[in-house]
């Protein structure tokens, strides 16, 4: 039986205007999960070969297309950054330090020549008879249409739709004179000096806009229809200043860090769920201590649902609370009743005016890249798919999809898929299989099929805007996305691949 590492090039039949190049593995996107998945494949899979297919012109997804102010990561960059590589500058970092980042990891490890950049990857096909996949892209910088083909796919293209933010349509927005932007799709030429700003939603991004501009605006509102739990606190962590006062190498620091920052993470998951009313007056408390006493907390920073069932955006050294205290920032919470030639007429019956209206609503959920995905000819529909933990789904063979952790940073679970997919990998060439597919076994079959995700458990609003486009669940650890990285590292580093659940061609 011919294994992954000495597959040639399939032979003929296909049309094609160009040589079709052949790959053991491809990996859609450049981002934080692709440049990661290609690292690991080189340690642990060496003799494979692959290539990265980035749309873009350069590495690291959102840290390229994101240009808004202030932009930077909501998770800290010692479980954000890899497993394999310390991060030594301050726990929350801008798109610019995570670029250089990733850029060190792709330089030492001479990952460059395995990416291509400007390839927008639009179709891809699977054929049962050759146990091929094979990926339609365009060259984005000569428009040339391409062909590759790969025994395994690997999808690191993130999960919402670059191309456009999610803006909800409000009454009269077109009578508006000013300037409506979405963080996601920044203008360049957007001058906000000595401007009234409106920013709408209070969300992770907004948390990172307002206190970017406050200080060059005139004035900076943000109106929320809802308040958002916040978590103030220094941008540092004592434990790694202090190793680093010891002179300790930098490879330990990065361990014991990130030990202790997962080790305090779980435990504050698990009071969220078992002392709410505990956790939501301590979170509160950190934003009173910055806007002090008289200020309407109640109004304005306590949330109507319990921690942790939505995400909870981190403040760096307070500077959000920092600029609503020195009165450069404001907030109101009242809902939209429309737009008006000068800002927006709030439901409460009270005008707020604004030069530039922003829209920091969130982004729209993208299925697997909105890529046309066929399996033997038949359009593939994922939300009549069941999971395998997140990471793979019944009747599509080979391929592997990384989506992380909401409430722990996103690289410690698209490590985790790499490890796995390199195993799953080398699996397949020692028993001899060129197809592996995921199915229900017989004691699963039966069961309820749910929605991708448990809305009690988790419920932000892009989500449940797309729940009916996303692959089925059931009520069982290795049949749906666990938000609970605690659990999974220690069950998917263990994960049997020779349980019924892979069936092997």
């Amino acid at each position: 039986m011919t294994d992954l590492a000495t597959l040639e090039r399939p032979a003929g039949g296909a049309r094609q205007a160009a040589p079709v190049e052949h790959f053991d593995v491809l990996i859609v996107g450049a981002g934080i999960s692709g440049v990661g998945g290609a690292y690991h494949l080189t340690k642990q899979c060496p003799e494979l070969k692959f290539v990265v297919l980035e749309t873009y012109e350069s590495f690291g997804g959102t840290w390229w297309m994101h240009r808004y102010p202030g932009i930077r990561s909501d998770s800290d960059l010692h479980t954000f950054g890899y497993r394999f590589k310390p991060w030594v500058g301050k726990p929350i970092a801008t798109a610019e330090e995570i670029r250089k980042y990733m850029g060190d990891v792709i330089a030492e490890n001479d990952l460059g020549r395995h990416i291509r950049y400007r390839h927008k990857v639009k179709r891809a096909s699977w054929s049962s008879a050759e146990k091929l996949w094979t990926v339609e892209a365009e060259n984005l910088a000569t428009g040339e249409a391409l062909r590759f083909t790969c025994n395994f796919l690997w999808m690191c293209q993130g999960y919402y739709r670059h191309s456009e933010g999610y803006t909800p349509q409000w009454p009269d927005m077109d009578k508006y004179k000013g300037r409506i932007v979405h963080p996601q799709t920044w203008p360049e030429d957007l001058d906000y000096k000595g401007k009234q700003v409106l920013v709408i939603g209070s969300g992770a991004t907004a948390a990172t806009v307002v206190p970017a501009m406050a200080a060059d605006c005139a004035h900076v509102t943000v109106l929320q229809r809802s308040p958002t739990y916040f978590f103030p606190g220094r941008n540092a962590i004592e434990i790694a200043e202090q190793l680093r006062q010891l002179d300790v190498d930098e490879t330990w620091i990065h361990e014991i860090v990130r030990r202790q920052i997962l080790f305090n993470q779980a435990q504050f998951t698990k009071r969220c769920f078992e002392e709410p009313e505990a956790v939501t007056k301590e979170l509160l408390g950190g934003v009173r201590a910055f806007l002090g006493p008289d200020y309407d907390i109640d109004t304005h920073f306590t949330p109507k649902y319990l921690p942790w069932r939505q995400r909870i955006a981190f403040i760096p050294d307070g500077d959000l609370f920092k600029g609503i205290a020195s009165g450069r920032a404001s907030m109101v919470t009242d809902e939209i009743e429309r737009f008006t030639e000068n800002g927006v007429l709030l439901k409460s019956g009270k005008e707020l005016e604004a030069d530039i209206v922003v829209t920091a609503t969130g982004f729209n959920l993208s299925i697997l890249g909105d890529i046309d995905f066929v399996i033997d000819g038949k359009p593939l529909d994922f939300a009549d798919t069941v999971t395998y933990r997140g990471l793979m789904f019944t009747g599509v063979p080979n391929m592997a999809w990384v989506f992380g952790y909401f409430r722990a940073s996103w690289t410690l679970r698209s490590d985790m898929v790499a490890d796995f997919v390199c195993a799953l990998l080398n699996h397949m060439k020692k028993i001899g299989k060129r197809k592996v597919t995921v199915a229900l076994r017989p004691e699963d079959k039966g069961l309820p099929l749910k929605s991708w995700l448990d809305e009690e458990n988790f419920n932000p609003g892009y989500m449940l805007r797309s729940m009916h486009l996303l692959p089925k669940r059931l009520d069982k650890p290795e049949w749906q996305h666990s938000q609970d990285y605690w659990s999974e590292k220690e069950e998917i580093p263990n994960t049997n691949f020779d349980d019924a659940a892979f069936v092997y061609e």
